[in-house]
């Protein structure tokens, strides 16, 4: 589904205002950010404190200034955040989000990612990649859900977790053209394969 309304700092769905994260976000980014279920598959560890959540806001604002795009998550009505999206500013074009567990399984990350994608859509943006540990297959479920296809796998010592994981990697052709699959993840890594659907 389309946004029904936004611009560069705010987006809405028929759920969701997706905004800009602000210095008062602290306690809510903890609270789903620091839980360690909701953190098991994301590319970092588990916030620990206040502190750590002033920091990570800082980590997002420069993500915005090096061209990434990184929302909050909230629901209609409730002015904390209760997860995040974002797209990195570099040519992986990478999709990422994390959600609070009292929210799973009631299609929020996929709302919140449709509104991203059809927003990178319109700055033109030739497609959009993600990738997910294959022990995390509701992620990959997202990225189906909002129309991106398998590309391929690929095993990666991952930081700064420093564990091995395969990874898949899923890709939206956003210009049309379905043949130009991003490949640095499989150039980039000795051990990469297609797996049979």
């Amino acid at each position: 589904m389309e946004p029904v309304a936004g611009d560069t700092d705010r987006m809405e769905t028929d759920r969701l205002l997706l905004r800009r994260f602000s210095g008062e976000d602290a306690e809510a980014l903890l609270a789903f950010l620091g839980d360690p279920e909701v953190n098991e598959f994301l590319p970092m560890f588990s916030l620990r404190d206040a502190a750590e959540a002033e920091r990570y806001l800082r980590y997002i604002g420069d993500w915005v200034r090096q061209g990434g795009l990184y929302y909050a998550v909230c629901l209609k009505g409730r002015p904390e955040p209760v997860g995040c999206v974002h797209v990195s500013g570099d040519d992986s074009r990478d999709l990422g989000y994390a959600l609070g567990r009292a929210f799973w399984n009631r299609g929020i990350c996929t709302e919140a990612c449709r509104a991203v994608i059809a927003r990178l859509k319109r700055t033109g943006a030739p497609y959009v990649t993600a990738t997910h540990d294959v022990n995390n297959p509701r992620s990959g479920a997202v990225m189906r859900a909002v129309g991106m296809t398998y590309r391929y796998s690929y095993e990666e010592l991952w930081q700064p977790k420093n564990r091995p994981v395969t990874f898949r990697m899923y890709q939206l052709d956003l210009n049309g053209r379905e043949n130009e699959t991003y490949r640095k993840y499989w150039d980039r890594h000795p051990v990469h394969f297609v797996e049979n659907p």
